[in-house]
């Protein structure tokens, strides 16, 4: 049976439309949701960093490429598995990403990381500047600007209290998560997702030869299984949602993990950040929050 999204737009009944979008919708704040338990798994896991992310690669390999699978069997194998040298760097670029990621959870507070991580849009509209000159818009530039004062005021915090490291990793991350939005962008005809599952199951194999995987008590082994499980979800989720709304809506959309990330630390772990860190993602949660509500203003205003 021929998709909605197949058919031409003034074939598609108004009733299919609207539900696609309020099932992209769903799908994109379910995986947003997903997503905001990243720091709570993190700081539940007695194990080092590596171990963490060597077992979350294999479970979230396997659960991403059985999906890869079942799109490409959907396509009539139409989608090629083949990586390329471009496909190999969004693996390898994306576990090391990674790595600085689940590493930063564990040396300062999820709402440093998760609101640091937010500011990776206007890093990358940054880098797309200066790496192709692709033109970065003045309400980037000032979104930009009044998040970096935000990451400022929070890192500032930092210094002297012992978290300064771990704010220094999510930066690192957030720095690596914009250059993999560029290279996605790039290299258009690479396999993005089964990339990702590739990047995964490298994690896997590093964390197998660096760390002792096996050293975990069987607590730790099935919140391991859950975080990987919740990944690959929130990747899956991810993907099929953003397919059937805007890319500005599901931006916006994904925005909201932040919030929800700190909710979480706040329920679960107890973890209440210091009153500069409060200030400081106020004011990037602000900016973030505006420039995505901006974008998805314009895209349906174009709409109507």
């Amino acid at each position: 049976m021929t998709d909605a999204l197949d058919m031409p737009e003034k074939l598609v009944p108004a009733a299919d439309v609207a539900a696609e979008r309020t099932l992209g919708i769903i799908l994109v704040s379910a995986s947003a949701t997903a997503f905001a338990l990243t720091g709570v798994l993190t700081k539940s896991i007695h194990a080092d960093p590596l171990t963490i992310t060597c077992w979350r690669g294999f479970f979230g390999s396997i659960l991403i490429t059985l999906y890869v699978l079942w799109r490409r069997r959907r396509s009539g194998g139409n989608e090629s598995l083949r990586l390329g040298w471009r496909g190999w760097l969004l693996a390898i670029e994306g576990a090391a990403a990674s790595i600085a990621f689940i590493s930063a959870f564990k040396f300062t507070y999820v709402a440093n990381v998760a609101v640091i991580y937010a500011t990776s849009p206007f890093i990358a509209a940054l880098l797309a500047f200066l790496l192709v000159r692709e033109k970065f818009r003045l309400q980037t530039m000032v979104a930009a600007c009044v998040s970096l004062c935000g990451v400022a005021i929070m890192v500032s915090a930092g210094l002297g209290g012992g978290h300064l490291f771990g704010d220094a990793l999510a930066l690192l991350m957030t720095a690596g998560s914009a250059l993999y939005m560029i290279m996605v962008r790039a290299f258009r005809d690479s396999p993005v997702v089964w990339a990702g599952a590739v990047s995964a199951f490298l994690l896997f194999v590093l964390g197998w030869f660096v760390t002792d995987p096996l050293a975990v008590s069987t607590r730790d082994m099935a919140l391991l299984a859950a975080f990987g499980c919740s990944f690959a979800l929130a990747s899956i989720l991810w993907t099929e949602g953003s397919r059937l709304i805007p890319s500005a809506e599901a931006g916006l959309l994904g925005s909201a993990e932040v919030p929800f990330a700190i909710l979480f630390a706040l329920v679960f772990l107890g973890e209440a950040p210091p009153m500069a860190s409060i200030i400081g993602g106020a004011i990037v949660l602000c900016a973030v929050f505006a420039h995505a509500g901006r974008d998805w203003l314009k895209a349906k205003s174009a709409r109507s």
